[in-house]
């Protein structure tokens, strides 16, 4: 965090590394009784963000603060360990699971009680509430009990972390489905095709409230199923465990809530020389946006791909926006690129028809141009345009004004659903407690993808994520609130080569609630991912009857586990 005084306006401008630099800017300005117009954010290119960088720390105002009042440049730098002790912690939870069904294993009722660690201070105190809203999952439960407690400990704060509050619930409900799969004796697929909600195409309520926009479940299963060779790996997985090997096969299903409100903002400007400058309100931290927003100018306005400059993240030629966080990027702040994009292009179309003496009504974009329909030889470049409205204005009706540009903010109606199916296979060692993964595939529904590789990345991303929660990852304090796991040699993270190749595949179910039909990507994987991990885990020490681990299930634990329970025990896998 760095900061210095502005002469100019005599208040401050700030540098930190943040996911919404508006929301920082406002209540920096705040915190300093002075105008938001006296003060500046700027976030640099952040590096990643996954939500413990929306809002300002203590760190923040203090730098501000002194920037202000001594009228000097002032920096703060964090090592490492004190990074792990100053940054909000994720997750923290720990829950009771009553599942009531019938003897076919047909749901009737969830029961969910969730106490969620706070820390000292009640930054994450919204996070049981996102997990109680998505506790039923994928599923046509028509009863659910959900009751959630905080608790204040002598540990840091517990905040946002990628999912934040969704891969608890998902974990939940999926661990549920499995083991009410044994209870009632089916395979782990087929108790989730008998509970899926039914494929809808707007809105479905469920028993915790909310309205999913869209959804085919069943269609993501039946996806991964048949990508995965299901059968296949159920027949392989007998025969290696006649040979002393032990495989697990894990299925997740999951929706999220993402795309949240209450606006995104966007200006699009067409400059003279027929490049096109975008601001957005939104602040990418390595998710790509800008890509995605140049691909859509190319696409709908016209632009030249190579010549458009997307900006974000200074609040000083930025308009007012709420940043990137929750999967809303695309969904949000494309649906206000969207809007801008629209007038933008309805001036041009105008211009198109006024120089070509064409109605506006048979002005169409095609291959870049405006061109008259049916009239091919007839079109107008974005550059052209341009030129007729900042160069050659005089010439135009007094009903077109100069300039070509538009700032616009869209307020979802509603939040998106994303969801998909995911299927990992993983080989337990007896010996050492080890999980190796060997195959991981995925089926993901974002509704309509823009960018397929910057999908790709997300999910990659997302899943190294899920994994490190499933396997490795866990913050320990010792008895007297001593952080011991506050260094990379103590906190341990997946590396690549514990990774199998990614298999990831899509279903694409668009949501009418933006004008993309896009829903969101960032954390639909590491939400997937943790539960078909820990499932895959447990299905390979089912020999040794062993229903349940507590998370992360590093090879000490899965180790005293079997050691525990003795002898394997010969015994059919799922069919």
């Amino acid at each position: 965090v760095a900061a210095t005084p502005d002469p100019m306006t005599r208040g401050v401008v700030f540098w930190t590394s943040t996911q919404a630099p508006h929301w920082n800017r406002n209540d920096i300005a705040k915190a300093l009784g002075i105008a938001t117009t006296r003060v500046r954010a700027i976030a640099p290119e952040v590096g990643g963000g996954f939500g413990v960088k929306i809002g300002a720390y203590q760190e923040d105002y203090i730098v501000a603060a002194l920037a202000f009042k001594l009228g000097r440049p002032v920096k703060w730098i964090e090592t490492r360990s004190e990074n792990f002790l100053a940054t909000h912690h994720g997750r923290a939870q720990w829950a009771d699971v009553e599942v009531a069904a019938e003897r076919d294993g047909a749901l009737r009722g969830l029961r969910i009680a969730v106490v969620q660690d706070l820390g000292a201070y009640p930054k994450g105190a919204d996070l049981p509430e996102l997990t109680g809203r998505m506790a039923a999952g994928c599923y046509d439960i028509p009863t659910l009990s959900y009751r959630s407690t905080g608790v204040y400990t002598n540990t840091m704060a517990v905040g946002a972390y990628r999912g934040a509050g969704r891969p608890e619930a998902a974990y939940y409900i999926e661990r549920a489905m499995d083991l009410l799969a044994d209870e009632a004796g089916l395979d782990p697929a087929e108790v989730r095709r008998r509970n899926f909600i039914a494929p809808f195409d707007h809105f479905h309520t469920t028993a915790a409230g909310e309205r999913y926009d869209t959804g085919d479940y069943p269609k993501a299963l039946a996806k991964a199923l048949d990508l995965a060779g299901y059968d296949e790996l159920r027949r392989e997985q007998a025969e290696l465990r006649e040979q002393g090997r032990y495989l697990g096969i894990g299925l997740a299903s999951y929706v999220e809530i993402c795309g949240f409100g209450p606006y995104e903002s966007a200006t699009v400007r067409v400059e003279p020389s027929g490049d096109v400058t975008v601001y957005t309100g939104i602040s990418p931290h390595g998710q790509g946006q800008e890509t995605t927003f140049a691909q859509l100018i190319a696409d709908h306005l016209g632009g030249d791909f190579e010549r458009v400059v997307v900006n974000h993240g200074d609040t000083l030629n930025t308009p007012q926006g709420n940043g990137t966080m929750g999967s809303r990027g695309l969904a949000v702040g494309g649906g206000a690129l969207m809007l801008s994009i629209g007038k933008v292009r309805a001036k041009a179309s105008r211009v198109a028809a006024h120089v070509l003496e064409a109605a506006v009504e048979d002005i169409e974009l095609a291959d870049g141009l405006y061109r008259v329909r049916g009239v091919p030889d007839r079109g107008l470049s974005l550059a052209q345009i341009a030129e007729a409205l900042y160069d050659d204005a005089d010439d135009l009706p007094a009903e077109i004004d100069a300039g070509l540009e538009s700032t616009d903010y869209f307020r979802p109606d509603d939040e998106t659903f994303p969801f998909g199916t995911h299927l990992v296979v993983v080989e337990v060692s007896p010996e050492t407690g080890v999980v190796k993964l060997l195959r991981f595939v995925t089926v993901d529904d974002c509704g309509t993808i823009i960018s397929p590789m910057l999908v790709a990345g997300q999910v990659h991303g997302g899943l190294a994520q899920g994994i490190g929660q499933a396997l490795y990852e866990q913050v320990v304090y010792d008895e007297s609130g001593e952080l011991i796991s506050g260094t990379l040699n103590d906190y341990i993270v997946p590396r690549a080569q514990h990774f199998p190749m990614f298999e990831t595949h899509h279903t694409e179910t668009p949501t009418f609630l933006n004008p993309l039909g896009a829903k969101g990507i960032g954390e639909a994987a590491t939400i997937g991912s943790t539960p078909a991990v820990a499932n895959a885990v447990i299905d390979a020490l089912a020999p040794w009857s062993i229903r349940h681990l507590d998370l992360p299930l590093t090879p000490e634990v899965v180790w005293r586990a079997i050691q525990e329970r003795g002898e394997a025990k010969t015994m059919s896998v799922a069919n």
